[in-house]
């Protein structure tokens, strides 16, 4: 029996998708997942009769797969992938290549690196993005770690990912060692800051405007159709517009508003701080997830802390929609230029050389967060590979100038009726922030310096100085 050329250890959703999409391709995969049903299962099932063979134990798993291995290992971040790792480590020889595709952090993806290089194997981090839908027809992925372990691969993974709308797959090599995972991480954290701000203006317009969750599907079908086209305008556009099967009441009518997270993009917001760079948008969405957790107290507070009634004149409803329209626009680049801010910060802290072009390109198609913006994202390191920031340029910094307007009328407008808009508020504040030649920091250094002598700097000469304040 002919070997395979590309094995898959752990079946849930994601590595049985991946599993049959990399066979589509043409090439036999070799399958294992320590409960033996679930890779039964997929032999039985959607692998009946394919080039999909399976193993029940990590040693005839690694005999199937022709030399040097290449096994993308799909189970859950954490301890979970460094117990795979130690079990089919023995298993394997000088060479062989070992694909984390979970959503590892990045500092464990760099142990792991070193770890495995040590032992005389290759490893990759490789983030993937497209869900389970991505993961069968074409995923986005962001591979990091052995160059030469991306030569290896490249062909096959660059077969099995999605395509942008100019035949180019959304696949590269991004950079050393736990590059791939980081910029991962910082997708997520887009991700994060994206999903806040679409919440919140449909939080506007049906909680404060009225809108049905019919009519507001119908807004998004429409804005969907031009500048704000994107994956995230157009799901939320099928889910207003879906009912309860139950209940025939609209789906959002029986959601309990308490929104999950992984903590993905909590790493992005914590790593953002390690690093001193500003990402409001995104910790904004972290944080707004972690309050909506607080159901019970949330129920308790509604009782005692009141405030005031969202209510709006009917004659200026066409202008508020059409305002929250460009403020969403306006805040996504916004959002946008932090996460790009970070990743040209990380790749300069850790060595990682990342092309800010090349990222926006493989994000285009299969990914959570593909939009037409990504088109315009690349443009814009193409007239300027050292951008740095994404405001810089003049096309975004002309969208966003034109349209501070619409966001200062839906932010205040949203403020009088009492609806939170936090991540829209951050947006702003940043954007503020950004263009103000100078900030009230003078006073909070005045401060550090009075009750901790911390010194300062001045405007008129070099230098660090102490005031004695007491005198």
């Amino acid at each position: 029996m002919s070997k395979a050329q590309f094995g898959v250890v752990g079946l849930g959703v994601m590595g049985r998708n991946l599993a049959l999409n990399v066979e589509s391709r043409g090439y036999t995969v070799a399958v294992y997942n320590r409960t033996g049903s679930k890779t039964k299962e997929l032999l039985e099932d959607e692998g009946g009769g394919k080039s999909v063979i399976g193993a029940f134990s990590y040693d005839l798993f690694v005999e199937l797969l022709e030399r040097p291995r290449k096994i993308l290992l799909m189970v859950k971040a954490g301890p979970a992938v460094d117990a795979v790792i130690e079990d089919i480590k023995p298993y394997l020889d000088e060479g062989d290549i070992l694909i984390d595709g979970g959503n590892s952090f990045f500092e464990d993806t760099e142990r792991r690196n070193k770890s495995l290089n040590e032992a005389g194997l290759l490893y990759l981090g490789a983030g993937i993005s497209g869900g389970e839908e991505g993961a069968l027809k074409g995923p986005s992925i962001m591979p990091g770690g052995d160059q030469s372990a991306w030569e290896v691969v490249k062909e096959i993974l660059m077969s099995s990912a999605a395509k942008a709308s100019d035949g180019e797959p959304c696949v590269d090599y991004m950079g050393p060692r736990g590059a791939g995972h980081y910029v991962k991480m910082v997708h997520n954290g887009i991700e994060y800051g994206d999903m806040q701000l679409i919440a919140e203006i449909y939080d506007l317009l049906h909680r404060g405007l009225g809108l049905s969750h019919k009519a507001l599907g119908d807004l998004f079908e429409e804005w969907n159709q031009g500048f704000l086209s994107s994956y995230l305008i157009e799901i939320t556009a099928h889910i207003l517009k879906t009912n309860d099967f139950e209940t025939g009441l609209p789906i959002l009518d029986v959601i309990l508003d308490e929104a999950k997270q992984k903590g993905t993009g909590r790493w992005t917001s914590q790593n953002a701080l390690d690093l001193g760079v500003p990402t409001h948008t995104i910790n904004a969405a972290v944080v707004s997830r972690i309050i909506s957790g607080m159901k019970d107290q949330r129920l308790e507070a509604s009782q005692w802390l009141k405030g005031p009634s969202p209510t709006f004149k009917e004659d200026k409803r066409n202008l508020l929609i059409d305002a929250a329209k460009h403020a969403l626009f306006a805040s996504k680049i916004i959002s946008y230029a932090q996460g790009f801010g970070l990743l040209k910060a990380a790749s300069d802290e850790y060595d990682y050389n990342l092309n800010l072009k090349s990222i926006a390109k493989i994000w285009r198609a299969g990914c959570i967060i593909r939009a037409e913006l990504l088109d315009d994202i690349m443009a814009a390191y193409d007239r300027n590979p050292g951008l740095p920031s994404l405001l810089f340029d003049q096309y975004f910094r002309e969208q966003v100038v034109r349209r501070q307007g619409a966001m200062r009328y839906v932010i205040t407008t949203a403020v009088g009726m009492g609806i939170p808009v936090y991540a829209l508020s951050a947006a702003l504040g940043y954007f503020d922030a950004f263009r103000s030649a100078r900030l009230p920091a003078n006073l909070t250094q005045a401060q550090r310096d009075y009750f901790g002598a911390h010194t300062y700097r001045r405007l008129d000469k070099e230098g660090s100085f102490h005031t004695d304040w007491e005198a």
